[in-house]
């Protein structure tokens, strides 16, 4: 992505709006809309530009044919497939289309069918994500969590020199908004001789952002930092749920599996990492005594990212109440340990070949105080400390009705902040045969 210009033709994106969705941002997602298929759409402040109407129309004319084919598509991955120089040439010339001094788009006869609401696309997951990993990133989520479990020893000694992560579950992958069913499975109680089966009863969130790869690598071939680094396309907020009492039982000796596969929820808009650099920073500093990455983990390139983060929360009696969704937490993504280039790096070391619309995921992003904490797991230091809602209620882990949203934001290249896509869910009872 190019330099970004200032000024859009359409009006939700002035300067006042602070929506965050300008001419440097341009979130891409894949969305339905009455009378169209699934499709690809760049959203711009409160409209979204219909890719496979404006390419049908003539407008991405100025690229090559297998670009402007990616653009027809419902989902993310042929675009994905280019690589970052394609990347940059569609949204240079949707850039373009969408500046005050084009008349192109703006004075098209089509532009009715051309740009919608946002109001009346329904977004779906971006991409066909045929694998997802999510990663344990954090130091402070990683030392809190271990305190709970392991007092005297709470990071293992290869945290500091290894990223750590699981195989999660591309198939249980589903868009914002969506509701999300609690999970069952066999869990055993502080006070049970023997473990039940059933609904969990200590349902969390977790606090994320999740990367989508772009080119892949052959199989057997390691990817370096700086390949890497090229490789990821974009960001978007991701909701790992958890089910901490299936979690606790089972984890032992292979780590998760119950507990995490039932549900993970993704943000609709996926922000391009072109539209982050004014977020870079270096990665972040290891105090004295740490080990120094690996060399396959060491880049004077890396880069670590400045999105501050929200967790907020609203009860279902709150809305009965008609009250507003509270926040439960903020943090950044700055704290983290691990870059999102040494994580994918570190994922493709042993030979495992990536593929375009593979996503992986940071993990829960928390910082060194209680209000920066991204789970209940952590904030309700796993249900001894409970939380009070203004509704009058208490939590310790969610309840069913509870709708969890994350939200974040960002510098933006042009000054002002990005507004990274919601990504909300809210949790139905579990399964009645199961229950």
């Amino acid at each position: 992505m190019s330099g970004a210009a200032s000024e859009s033709w359409i009006p939700s994106t002035r300067a006042d709006s602070g929506r965050g969705f300008g001419l440097d941002h341009l979130p891409i997602g894949s969305f339905a809309a009455e009378g169209r298929g699934r499709r690809l759409g760049i959203r711009i402040g409160d409209e979204v530009l219909d890719l496979s109407r404006a390419e049908e129309a003539g407008l991405f004319s100025s690229l090559g044919e297998h670009e402007r084919m990616t653009l027809r598509e419902p989902v993310l991955n042929a675009l994905l497939a280019l690589g970052s120089h394609a990347w940059s040439r569609v949204w240079d010339r949707t850039r373009e289309l969408l500046s005050a001094p084009c008349g192109t788009l703006r004075e098209h006869p089509d532009r009715g069918s051309i740009m919608l609401p946002v109001w009346g696309v329904s977004m779906r997951v971006p991409a066909h994500i045929g694998d997802y990993t999510d990663f344990y990133a954090s130091l402070h989520h990683a030392t809190n969590v271990g305190s709970m479990f392991r007092p005297d020893n709470p990071l293992l000694p290869n945290w500091k020199h290894v990223p750590i992560g699981y195989h999660g579950r591309g198939s249980s992958i589903v868009p914002t908004g969506t509701p999300v069913r609690r999970p069952s499975g066999q869990r055993k109680p502080p006070d049970a001789t023997e473990p039940l089966f059933g609904p969990s009863q200590s349902m969390d969130h977790e606090l994320e952002l999740g990367f989508l790869v772009g080119p892949g690598n052959a199989q057997g071939q390691p990817l370096t930092m700086d390949e890497a680094s090229q490789r990821i396309f974009g960001v978007m907020l991701v909701n790992d749920w958890s089910a901490r009492d299936i979690q606790a039982w089972e984890y032992q000796p292979l780590g998760p599996f119950l507990a995490k596969n039932f549900a993970t929820s993704v943000a609709g808009w996926v922000t391009p990492i072109s539209a982050l650099n004014a977020a870079k920073r270096p990665g972040p500093p290891r105090s004295a005594g740490d080990p120094a990455p690996m060399p396959y983990l060491s880049s004077p390139s890396d880069w670590g990212l400045d999105i501050d983060v929200q967790v907020w929360i609203q009860s279902a009696l709150m809305r009965e109440k008609g009250m507003a969704a509270v926040q439960l937490s903020s943090g950044n993504y700055g704290d983290m340990f691990w870059t999102p280039s040494q994580m994918l790096a570190h994922h493709a070391s042993g030979g495992c070949n990536m593929q375009p619309g593979d996503l992986f995921a940071s993990g829960t992003i928390s910082g060194p105080t209680k209000g920066s904490r991204g789970c209940m797991l952590e904030l309700t230091w796993r249900g001894a400390e409970p939380m009070a809602l203004p509704d009058g209620t208490e939590r310790k882990f969610l309840l069913d009705g509870d709708e969890v949203t994350l939200r974040g934001s960002a510098p933006g290249c042009a000054g002002g902040r990005l507004s990274l896509g919601e990504c909300t869910g809210r949790i139905e009872p579990a399964c009645a045969a199961n229950g």
